[in-house]
């Protein structure tokens, strides 16, 4: 072996040659930092969201092919790299060069909004168009499996993609059996005549053609390399780790031989993440590279040999040529296309993690291990004492796995696998298993058996005593039973085990093998019609997938009027005004600023208990780390240690009374990120636990401990009316929180400027008057002196407010030690844990009706969990009070609602702010009105909705006609009544897939409730040669606010939008500006920029009427020449606004957003898994500004809150410790979740009011929206409990995960699984 060798790689075509390279350096932190490369971004570290996404090319010298792949470049080790080439976004197009069609198209299809997951999107794409240029849909999804996008909802990303697809106009989906060019069920009326509304939101005509004769070549350089260079073993020697890659076999047994204990990594997709986040370390790795016998498919009579080094992706295409329908299945669905790429055949089966999708079946079906040590060549069956890691069954220390042998299925032998997730694609598996059933000469007696199992055990877990007895037993209902019974009592699952969802799994054992059961059954029919009968025809659906992949939508739009001047932007669909920097990877957030002289990283050190008091801190240890500058700590703030910015002053660093865990304790600052983030860890807090540790609402209602008293809102004579009423219901549901999951972790950079302690902030927030404010009074200088800079925000979603100015006010700490620039970028997980999310609510209602379905009584209290501080809890349940009525006239109401003080990181602002929580448990309630009525949702909501002219319980007067015409097209467009009667015909045709459709209506206030609040400022300069630079007070994050604002400025100023130009957000420009939230972001400073244009407009007038055919640059030359100022300020003073909850009377809100949307799903009821359908949203927006904006925001607003209420969990354990902190346990709604058809329509423009060109504010009302696909599952679940005789109450809570639906879905299954007594163990995990 050499001594250090040289790593040589290319990146974007360019040589980059390394000779003392660190083995722990990953690709992602060398392309940020080292390259300056910084398209490809950081998300979570783990491979989970997509955002870091690289092509990866490799040239093989023997078959002469070049391999293109995608790979997550967080986790890909830059000494594996040797002899490949990399592609980032900076390598597929820019705007200095030219741009690639896939970052166009992305682009002008409207696929960007915060743009932070842009450049990965674009990657997967351009790898799988240098793979298959003209890709059917199929692989599309498929590419976009692994990339996570929180923005858009996916639609237009599909959409632009699409557009490189040899498909006709048709969807390729035939719902309820019929194709969607046909006339009928899935046709969709247009609008009433005389409307007019555009299809089209982009011109396909103007794409640029995709050429794969002008891609980037793979270097010749490294062909030469790989052909000539004679192949020897490199080592990589760092401080901490060695790397050894071996090119031959003989060095590889060498090398495993000398360092029995080092892993063999290949795609390091294993490792990678255990070192990163369960603090494993390997002080030796061994990488194989380019070994031709790890890579070997050999086809033989009796099965496939597949090396063991071969890629997931590469065995998934061999096996598509072969019949392995089962192993396809699961490839189909393991981790995303980039994951697939990375991980190899061999590390996934040693690893053997207990949710392994492939070890279950490569267990039951037979396969054996091929093995080599020094001592020769080996075989061993891949069984229970090999996934047990039994010693006689397992690897030897210096021994490696070269290949797995997987033979073919006989005759009269089949095999099926089986597989639930939280989410369909790129989701661990809650639980697995493979199962095969062999009966010799047919005949239906079983041979052999064999059923795994993973996810209930510490590994993969084979039913071997349960299938050993049912050998030798015919193939029928009394050999299930028995099976059933068997797999049970064999695989047991602790109460307490870890993940939680006990019931749930001990029903999917049973519930897989059932199915198992049916498709053997139907495949021995096909096989022997006479001896064996058929399943009957109700049961058949049970084997159907539930997941059709092809999506397709529509949204129409108001067109803009006839008599507009063609110049003039107002109601035009526009591209953000980033999009093409956004898919370039030339937009720059936070982190991408370059590292500046002397920079410090500062890292937190966060409490790891509920409640406790902190009785010593040691920080020696963290100190003598090599790097580490300082620790900041309480007594370093200088007496300013808490800021209140709602009221009750928070604490910025706690060091003698944690609350909850994640609160921060101090902070660490270094040379590097690496090492203050290894030094946070070696920080040595001792703690005395304190009681009581309350974590959920039950526990707080129980303690009192609230956030000052109740707040009450009553309206009518609640008392009196429920003496006159037919029937009374009382009830209540729950619901989980959210968390904002922005695709950008909180960053901050504090810049000293070296004179009058001024100081530049650039950071990624909402509110950089707070941001100024917190800084300057942590600092103790006056707030003239700090200057905080947003240019862009990559996601925020009313995240990046609170904890955001609590972190920005402690980054800039050292600096006045040291004086250096400080940056602080929360990793994913941190991030998730310190920052909170959206309040999990209890709402208890008490609803008084006739028996028609009038309501005319409702009591209702809404309790919400605020967590360890204040923050926004109070002002939430205001909100969600003031909207709790959503569509609804209730003639007597009384709504009361308290904050919960628990131990847990405080929750805060998320889109929608307490309407999607108070709206859910409104029609949770109307919803369980209409069954004891014995009527349908929907009629009960038309009955109780508003009508017309009006007054809300808060006596504000409201105009419902946009909120009928809304329900209305909703129900024409959506085909609501055919769709009903179709759905009803499907759940009497099928006993074990329902159907649900559901449709609810929106009624979304919009305002701040108070006048100061929503005022707004504006600076205009027209500089000398006739171009205009704006500035404004709001916040870009992804909404293309700054879009609108140019296209304001261009009416105004009737100048083209080319001429006008935005930098940017800072205090310097516009100070004391609101934060930037409540759908209100565009309409405020948009009025404050009309005001600065017209001011300058009417200034300019007598100038331009002398020369009305002059330019811009004319006219400002004459404007100076005469002394005329070019700057004017523009400012809107706030809607009038006002609440008095003494009287319960105010006007709080300026206008009311309406909506209707009517969702359809199909739910498993064995597995619990459901299917968007469809989903057909109306909204009434007045007059839209930039329709391709406005449709984004309900359309990503709509999946975001689908994600809420259907798959999104937060997950805690009894000690108020978070175990969901990134999207590997967190599951957002990824590509395959978005309904396969989705369709947006906006009502023509009407009421004019005074907004800002008559436009309304879209930002959060598509969230509660999201709730027609909770209710259409509850319609679904409601029809299959009806069928098996469950006719009492529905009690469902959100979000409807999987668990939830299977476990209501009740049947023989469900009631042969064992219950653990509550209280005799201690779960998992708790609802909060």
């Amino acid at each position: 072996m050499d001594g250090a060798a040289e790593l040589v790689f290319c990146v974007n075509g360019r040589k980059v040659i390394e000779k003392n390279v660190d083995p722990e350096t990953m690709l992602l932190p060398y392309l940020r930092k080292k390259l300056q490369l910084t398209g490809t971004k950081y998300g979570c570290g783990g491979g989970g969201c997509g955002a870091c996404t690289v092509m990866i090319s490799r040239y093989n010298p023997i078959t002469k092919r070049i391999r293109h792949y995608p790979a997550n470049a967080c986790l890909l080790p830059i000494c594996s790299l040797h002899g490949a080439a990399v592609t980032t976004v900076e390598g597929v197009g820019s705007t200095k060069a030219r741009i690639h069609p896939v970052q166009e198209r992305i682009a002008k299809c409207h696929g960007t909004q915060c743009g932070f997951c842009t450049p990965g999107m674009v990657m997967s794409i351009y790898t799988l168009l240098r793979n298959h240029p003209e890709p059917t849909l199929d692989q599309l999804t498929d590419a976009l499996g692994g990339n996570l996008c929180r923005c858009t909802g996916y639609r237009p990303i599909i959409d632009a993609c699409k557009t490189f697809c040899k498909t006709s106009g048709c969807c390729q989906s035939k719902e309820n059996g019929v194709c969607c060019l046909d006339q009928g069920i899935n046709e969709l009326p247009e609008f009433e005549e005389g409307n007019k509304t555009s299809p089209k939101l982009f011109s396909e005509e103007e794409f640029l053609p995709l050429d794969p004769t002008q891609e980037l070549i793979f270097p010749p350089e490294l062909m030469i390399m790989a052909e000539k260079q004679p192949q020897r073993t490199r080592v990589f020697v760092g401080d901490r780790m060695t790397w050894i890659s071996p090119v031959t076999l003989k060095e590889l047994l060498e090398a495993k031989v000398k360092y029995p204990q080092a892993p063999i990594v290949m795609g390091n997709t294993s490792v990678g993440p255990e070192v990163r986040f369960k603090g494993a370390f390997h002080p030796v790795i061994i990488s194989p590279e380019c070994i031709e016998e790890l890579s070997v498919v050999n086809h033989a009579d009796d099965g496939l040999t597949l090396g063991a080094g071969l890629s997931l992706a590469q065995v998934k295409e061999i096996l598509k040529t072969q019949t392995y329908h089962a192993l396809l299945k699961h490839l189909g669905t393991l981790a995303g296309c980039q994951i697939r790429n990375m991980a190899s055949l061999g590390g996934h089966i040693v690893s053997r993690h207990l949710d392994s999708d492939l070890n279950p079946l490569l267990a039951v079906g037979n396969c054996t291990l091929n093995l080599l040590s020094k001592e020769g060549e080996r075989q061993i069956p891949l069984n229970e004492q090999f996934l047990t890691k039994c010693p006689s069954a397992d690897l030897k220390p210096g021994e490696i796995l070269v290949s797995v042998n997987i033979p073919y299925s006989r005759k009269w032998e089949f095999v099926s696998a089986f597989r639930q997730a939280q989410r369909q694609q790129n989701a661990l598996a809650i639980v697995n298993s493979g199962m095969r059933v062999f009966f010799g000469e047919g005949g239906g007696i079983i041979r052999e058996l064999s059923i795994a199992y993973g996810g209930v055990g510490p590994t993969t877990i084979c039913a071997k005593n349960s299938c050993q007895k049912l050998i030798g037993r015919p193939w029928n209902e009394e050999m299930l039973d028995a099976a059933c019974r068997l797999i049970l009592d064999e695989v047991s699952l602790p109460g307490w085990a870890p993940g939680g969802k006990v019931e749930f799994k001990r029903t999917l054992l049973i519930s897989f093998f059932f199915k198992f059961y049916l498709k053997v059954s139907q495949i021995l029919k096909t096989m022997d019609p006479v001896r064996y009968p058929g399943l009957a025809d109700k049961y058949e659906s049970a084997l159907e997938d539930l997941h059709s992949r092809n999506h397709w939508g529509t949204s129409k739009y108001q067109d803009v009027d006839p008599k507009q001047l063609p110049q003039d932007p107002i109601g035009r669909p526009i591209m953000h005004l980033s999009g093409i920097k956004h898919t370039t990877g030339e937009a720059i957030y936070c982190d991408d600023m370059p590292v500046l002289d002397g920079e410090l990283f500062l890292a937190f050190v966060t409490s790891s208990r509920a409640h406790a008091e902190i009785v010593s801190i040691d920080l020696s240890e963290a100190l003598s780390l090599p790097g580490v500058v300082d620790i900041v700590t309480e007594e370093d703030l200088r007496g300013v240690n808490s800021f209140g910015l709602f009221g009750e002053p928070e604490k910025l660093l706690e060091t003698q009374e944690v609350s909850c865990v994640g609160q921060l304790v101090c902070a660490v600052v270094a040379d590097s990120e690496v090492q203050a983030k290894r030094a946070a860890k070696r920080v040595k807090i001792v703690y005395q636990d304190l009681e009581p540790v309350i974590l959920t609402i039950e526990e707080a209602i129980r303690h009192h401990s609230f956030f000052q008293g109740e707040r009450k809102l009553e309206y009518g004579n609640v008392d009196e009316a429920f003496k006159v009423v037919d029937q009374i219901l009382e009830g209540e549901i729950h619901m989980g929180g959210q968390e904002h999951f922005y695709m950008e972790t909180q960053s901050m950079l504090a810049v000293p400027k070296g004179e009058d302690q001024e100081m530049d902030v650039y950071v990624s927030s909402q509110f950089p008057k707070y941001i100024q404010d917190i800084v300057a009074a942590t600092l103790k200088v006056p707030a003239n002196k700090i200057m905080c800079h947003v240019k862009r925000v990559g996601g925020a979603f009313g995240g990046k407010v609170t904890k955001t100015g609590i972190m920005a006010a402690i980054t800039p700490s050292p600096h006045l030690l040291h004086g250096c620039p400080v940056r602080c970028i929360l990793e994913r997980g941190e991030d998730m844990l310190i920052t909170g999310g959206r309040h999990p609510y209890l709402g208890k209602y008490k609803a008084g009706f006739m028996n028609d379905g009038r309501i005319l009584a409702l009591d209702v209290e809404h309790y919400c969990n605020g967590g360890s501080t204040l923050d926004e809890s109070l002002f939430v349940i205001e909100i969600g009070l003031l909207k709790v009525d959503n569509a609804y006239k209730f003639p007597n109401l009384r709504f009361r609602g308290w904050a919960c003080r628990t131990n847990l990181p405080s929750n805060t602002a998320l889109r929608g702010f307490g309407f999607p929580q108070s709206g859910l448990i409104t029609e949770n309630c109307i919803t369980e009105v209409a069954a004891k009525c014995g009527l349908s949702p929907e009629k009960v909501r038309m009955m109780n909705m508003y009508k017309e002219i009006d007054q809300t319980p808060y006596k504000q007067e409201i105009d419902a006609t946009n909120l009928i015409q809304c329900w209305k097209e909703c129900m024409a467009t959506s085909s609501y009544s055919l769709r009903k009667v179709a759905v009803e015909k499907f759940n009497s045709e099928n006993y074990w897939k329902k159907k649900g459709l559901a449709m609810v209506p929106l009624k979304f206030p919009v305002g701040v409730l108070s006048t100061a609040a929503a005022q707004a400022a504006a600076l205009v300069h027209i500089y000398l040669d006739g171009s205009v630079l704006v500035t404004h007070g709001g916040i870009e994050m992804g909404q293309g606010v700054h879009t609108k604002m140019i296209q304001v400025a261009s009416r105004e100023l009737r100048m083209p939008m080319s001429n006008v130009h935005l930098r940017g957000t800072s205090t310097e420009t516009v100070p004391n500006a609101n934060v930037s939230g409540g759908s209100l972001v565009a309409d405020l400073n948009g009025l404050a920029v009309k005001d600065a244009c017209q001011t300058l407009l009417k200034r300019l007038e007598p100038i331009i009427s002398k020369n009305p055919k002059g330019t811009w640059k004319d006219w400002a030359q004459a404007a100076f020449d005469e002394s005329i100022s070019l700057s004017a300020t523009g400012y809107f003073r706030g809607y009038e606004s006002h609440m008095n909850w003494e009287t319960g009377e105010g006007h709080p809100f300026e206008y009311f957003v309406f909506g209707a949307a009517c969702s359809e799903v199909e739910i498993d009821c064995l597995t619990g898994a459901h299917k968007n359908i469809r989903t057909d949203i109306v909204m009434d927006i007045g007059h839209s500004i930039n329709p391709a904006l406005d449709v984004g925001q309900i359309e990503g607003a709509f999946i975001q809150g689908m994600g809420l209420y259907t798959i999104e969990e937060l997950k805690y354990s009894p000690q108020g410790v978070l175990y969901t902190r990134g999207p590997d346990q967190y599951k957002i709604p990824a590509v395959s979740d978005v309904p396969t058809e989705l369709h947006v329509s906006f009502l023509p423009p009407s009421q004019n009011s005074n907004t800002l060109y008559s436009s309304k504010g879209l930002g959060e009302p598509g969230v509660f929206l999201g709730c027609s696909v909770f209710f259409a599952i509850h319609d679904a679940v409601r029809a299959a409990r009806q069928e098996r005789g469950l006719l009492g109450p529905l009690k469902l809570d959100s979000p409807l995960t999987p668990e939830k639906i299977r476990m209501a879905c009740e049947d023989k299954f469900t009631k042969m699984i064992p219950r653990d007594e509550p209280g005799s163990y201690v779960p998992w995990n708790i609802p909060v």
